[in-house]
């Protein structure tokens, strides 16, 4: 249902039901910030009810939350969390959030963690650098560098 239609049944909505939850409440249930909860809805991932500027999430919106942070953490972007959204390939269930089904071809679940296997090497190869260079300041000034400052 789009914005506009949800906001013109807001009213409606909120004298048949009080299973409402609010930004704060969502931010605190899902452990995300305001900010990520207002950029969702800017992205067009969220879409609350709104009474003034209140913003009022129903269980289909927490479903959808929980849809949203499976994806991330699976690896996905949010325009790709979008499509498979609008695919049906990624769906939940409000009241459980262990029930978020990844509905995907075979070929793109490979492709994902061909994708994590990479960037995974790639952090792997970031620390190993780091660590190296760590331990080679932690270690002191090589010789060379120790001479050519007595001059």
């Amino acid at each position: 249902m789009d914005l506009a239609r949800r906001s013109a049944n807001a009213s409606r909505v909120m004298a048949q039901d009080d299973n409402f939850s609010t930004i704060g409440d969502m931010a605190r249930d899902f452990g995300v910030s305001l900010r990520t909860l207002r950029f969702y809805e800017d992205r067009g991932l969220l879409a609350p009810l709104r009474q003034g500027s209140t913003r009022l999430y129903t269980p289909r919106d927490r479903a959808r939350l929980q849809i949203i942070l499976k994806g991330k953490q699976l690896g996905f972007t949010l325009t790709e969390i979008r499509e498979m959204v609008a695919r049906g390939q990624l769906h939940g269930d409000a009241d459980n959030a262990e029930r978020v089904a990844l509905a995907l071809p075979a070929v793109q679940i490979m492709a994902q963690i061909d994708h994590l296997e990479r960037q995974r090497r790639d952090l792997d190869e970031a620390i190993a650098q780091l660590r190296a260079t760590h331990a080679m300041m932690a270690a002191g000034p090589a010789p060379e560098m120790r001479l050519s400052n007595v001059g």
